[in-house]
């Protein structure tokens, strides 16, 4: 059995899709395809100038702009420029993120960087976004998790991480944040019963460039590092299929969760993906969603 493929995304015309992380990796793939397909594609990117070499490249009905997610000043400055632009959005993929496996970081507002990132930053903009995504007749918000997430906990009394700082624990509770979200984003939306669906996917172990970054600060021992890793991992267009089956499959429903099926979820092909123990705690779902829309300032639903 060979499995979903991209070439099975159904005609995109006349969508208008946010794709966050969008010049490399995942994020390239995922607007790539989009825009193959016919969607107008939003490449939201930090580097403008790196976007704009992306869109020559995919072509299409493709634009840049610029989204810093680790800055909730970027993500409102974005939120409103696009929504002055566009009345309605059809999809958004919550896709970019960071992997930082050297000491403790921390973003334009204090906050621990991964989690600011990949987690935060999303969720005030899914927020901010909710209205012009609620306006489209069937959109849906798309969240990159991990299968690190599985073996995360939050720590509520230091969700910053500032007490006893790790670095590999401390990706996998951003992962852990960003499942929680997306899930208890799809509770919400169905208890209001809005018609945006919120679905959640992983890559697995995919050759993107984050493996190299994050073992920068080890300088050439991180590189030889870095390059054995990757030896281990499935190509790009592989593990981006997962959230491209979420973002388009016709027979999708909110919640859902989709990851390779072989080798522990690592690689292979699309099927529905475990949750872990602590991601189907929707008591858990409440207390970060408390949390963050304290530390974010974006309240929704």
């Amino acid at each position: 059995m060979t499995g979903w493929t991209a070439d099975q995304i159904p005609d995109q015309q006349g969508r208008v899709a946010v794709v966050t992380g969008a010049t490399s990796g995942l994020g390239l793939v995922t607007a790539t395809e989009l825009a193959r397909h016919g969607a107008h594609v939003v490449l939201a990117v930090r580097n403008t100038g790196a976007g704009d070499e992306v869109a020559r490249r995919i072509g299409g009905d493709v634009e840049v702009r610029e989204l810093d997610l680790a800055s909730l000043g970027s993500v409102r400055e974005f939120a409103a420029k696009l929504t002055a632009d566009h009345a309605t959005v059809d999809l958004l993929v919550n896709n970019a993120g960071v992997v930082l496996l050297g000491p403790r970081r921390t973003s334009a507002d204090g906050l621990e960087l991964q989690l600011a990132t990949n987690m935060l930053g999303h969720f005030a903009l899914t927020g901010l976004l909710l209205a012009t995504l609620s306006a489209a007749a069937s959109a849906r918000v798309v969240s990159l998790s991990s299968i690190t997430h599985k073996r995360a906990h939050l720590d509520f009394d230091d969700l910053m991480s500032e007490r006893d700082y790790r670095a590999s624990p401390a990706y996998g509770r951003s992962k852990l944040a960003t499942t929680l979200f997306g899930l208890e984003l799809d509770r919400r939306l169905r208890a209001t019963s809005s018609p945006v669906i919120s679905v959640l996917a992983h890559p697995g172990l995919t050759r993107t460039n984050l493996t190299p970054r994050a073992w920068e600060h080890r300088g050439r021992l991180g590189r030889v590092i870095a390059r054995g890793g990757l030896l281990v991992t499935q190509s790009v267009e592989q593990g981006t299929l997962p959230q491209l089956l979420a973002a388009t499959g016709p027979d999708v429903r909110g919640g859902q969760f989709f990851g390779p099926s072989g080798l522990g979820e690592t690689r292979g092909r699309v099927v529905e993906a475990r949750l872990g123990p602590e991601a189907r705690d929707p008591a858990v779902a409440r207390r970060l969603w408390t949390a963050a829309e304290k530390l974010t300032g974006v309240s929704y639903l």
